[in-house]
């Protein structure tokens, strides 16, 4: 296997933290997105959204999408605990709040970013009222979370699960939208101040 991958993008640093937290170590092939390298017909051909992280099996399979690739390698490499969840409902949690970081969280961060920083303009449309007015669902986004972590000690349950990879990922990126997780959302400065110092992270954290 190996894993085609741009190391500091948050799709990527969620698959990176998950292999970490498993003990998993997969070879990796760097892919110059800035660069377009992934518009091109050799790596398309590979990944059906033309996007990184992409898994690559011995068999010739591809798998794309990051919680896919999660997914995949949680069923290959079973452990006594599963990063998505052990029983009926802990599972049923661990996808709903999935659903719920994905799409309020990660989607109106990423349209925020792309569409007010133009990094992409080259290859799609900006439209910046779009990218403020995604910015700001984020932050009405943040509150959420805060309650949730206010009832829990991770995200979906007291057990930390790749909700918490998801989470983690996305209060770390939404810096680059100019947003502080303040004293106003406490319960979150306490969960992300416990998950920095869990030892995959740790190992992931770039030394100054």
């Amino acid at each position: 296997m190996k894993l085609y991958e741009l190391a500091p993008t948050p799709s990527a640093r969620r698959v990176s933290i998950f292999l970490a937290e498993k003990g998993i170590d997969i070879p990796r092939v760097s892919v110059d997105i800035r660069g377009g390298e992934n518009l091109n017909p050799e790596f398309k051909a590979k990944s059906v959204n033309g996007r990184i992280p992409l898994l690559e099996l011995d068999d010739g399979n591809h798998i794309c999408e990051s919680v896919a690739i999660c997914r995949y390698l949680d069923e290959l490499y079973p452990s006594d605990t599963s990063l998505f969840g052990n029983t009926p409902l802990e599972r049923a949690k661990v996808e709903m709040w999935q659903r719920i970081i994905e799409l309020q969280g990660f989607t109106a961060g990423f349209q925020a970013f792309r569409n007010l920083t133009g990094i992409y303009k080259d290859r799609e449309n900006c439209v910046e009222a779009w990218g403020a007015e995604s910015r700001q669902r984020v932050i009405d986004f943040l509150p959420t979370l805060d309650q949730q972590l206010a009832k829990s000690s991770y995200v979906a349950s007291d057990n930390f699960t790749i909700a918490d990879i998801s989470a983690y990922v996305f209060i770390s990126f939404i810096k680059n939208l100019g947003i502080l997780v303040d004293d106003t959302l406490p319960h979150i400065q306490a969960w992300f101040a416990t998950v920095a110092q869990r030892p995959a992270i740790v190992s992931l954290t770039p030394k100054n």
